[in-house]
């Protein structure tokens, strides 16, 4: 008799199971369709080579000289060390608008202690990332325990903590810094193996990280072929670690060749690694991910949303006071009017670097290289002569350009 169940059975035999659904196909993919696939996270590196070609084009070499090269580093570290933060607040759904001004605060702080009251260097540079903290633990009480909206409490925090600021200084600057402080953004280190006629020490961390993601890619490609996912074909793997590797060792030789490795360079590079692993291997990164990408589900998950929104911001604010610290000691001394737009800055390098408006998604190296982007920009039209009001213009250009291609993504990944 036939029913159902032959068609349930059709195709196997009499008394057997049917047969097993195929296995996801893994190994590699085509190359094509996972850059395009990837456009969204890709097109960012792709435009930074890009546009760092231009301006090397433009300025017959002069952008990509070392001098250049060391400058755009110790200019722009600060806004780097803003996006970290900046980016791990918008993956979690929120904005902060008051890092400019906790900038310009705790930069005073340090001020008042080491200029004003003559402490020891290092005594500034504590009291600068304990305010910060508590900064960072007050604004997350208001949004995590109290449910204010990110954005009206950090609007209200860069009004708050500007009138600080003002308070603090008594409307004045103070300048300069003792040199152990200025050598905290000025300073480089030169020699340490020898002389060359260039740096080996800057090579040797430079060869160090070149290993270091060579080692993070292998294991990350096994790790996804063990797991059935589909990788990129050999060849184009092993071309993207050769051009990374040679694009961060002719960086590397041309500060050789400058003054050696800033120490700023090396503050920012602990930070990066540190919260590129936590964003990506700790159980805080998944939370604030899965907060960012959906709330409802995060919380039925059992996330704790208050405390992980809470640490979010205590973490800013830690982070505002570091680029405090930085930005203090490059300018040498605090203004009252120190750290304007620098929330901006921070902001754009999260959204040109891949960060979501809606939250859910972006990554800390994503940030930096967005940062970057918007560095070189800028010091390529300070090189060529642009003049300073057509720069803003192009600059909101470049971050409506970027926001604009990440709501085309989604739209055309059906999501509205």
């Amino acid at each position: 008799m036939s029913g159902s169940g032959d068609l349930l059975n059709k195709g196997t035999a009499p008394g057997s199971l049917p047969s097993k659904p195929p296995a996801p196909r893994s190994g590699p993919a085509n190359p094509f369709r996972s850059i395009t696939d990837n456009l969204r996270e890709s097109g960012i590196y792709i435009a930074f080579v890009v546009v760092v070609l231009l301006f090397a084009f433009l300025t017959d070499g002069l952008s990509l000289s070392p001098g250049n090269i060391t400058n755009i580093v110790l200019q722009y570290s600060y806004v780097l060390v803003l996006a970290i933060g900046m980016v791990i607040v918008i993956v979690a759904g929120h904005i902060d608008l008051s890092v400019g001004s906790v900038v310009a605060l705790t930069g005073a702080v340090s001020a008042q202690l080491v200029i004003g009251s003559s402490q020891p260097w290092w005594v500034g540079v504590l009291a600068a990332l304990g305010v910060g903290l508590a900064i960072g633990a007050w604004q997350g009480f208001w949004v995590a325990f109290v449910g204010i909206p990110a954005f009206i409490v950090t609007l209200a925090g860069m009004l708050l903590f500007r009138g600080l600021t003002y308070y603090v200084l008594d409307n004045v600057s103070l300048s300069p810094f003792p040199g152990g402080y200025n050598e905290i953004a000025t300073g480089f280190i030169n020699g340490l193996m020898g002389g060359y006629g260039y740096d080996a020490f800057t090579l040797f961390i430079g060869a160090l990280a070149v290993a270091g993601y060579a080692v993070s890619q292998v294991r990350n490609r096994i790790a996804r072929v063990r797991y059935q996912q589909s990788v990129e074909s050999m060849p184009m793997f092993v071309l993207k670690i050769i051009a990374v590797a040679a694009v961060v060792m002719a960086f590397a030789w041309q500060l050789a060749n400058s003054r050696g490795m800033p120490i700023v360079l090396i503050i920012l590079a602990v930070l990066i690694l540190t919260y590129s692993l936590v964003m990506k291997s700790s159980v805080f990164g998944r939370q604030v991910y899965a907060i960012g990408g959906n709330l409802a589900a995060a919380q039925l998950s059992g996330v704790n949303v208050r405390r992980v929104n809470f640490w979010i911001f205590v973490n800013m604010g830690f982070l505002a006071a570091v680029a405090g610290v930085i930005f203090s000691s490059r300018s040498n001394g605090a203004q009252p009017g120190a750290g304007n737009s620098f929330e901006l800055d921070a902001i754009a390098a999260a959204f040109i670097g891949g960060a979501a408006v809606t939250g859910g998604v972006g990554k800390v190296t994503g940030a930096m290289i967005g940062g970057l982007l918007v560095g070189v920009i800028s010091n390529g039209m300070q090189l060529l002569g642009v003049d300073q009001s057509l720069q803003q213009v192009i600059k909101g250009l470049v971050l409506l350009l970027a926001v604009a291609f990440d709501v085309y993504n989604k739209r055309r990944g059906g999501v509205r």
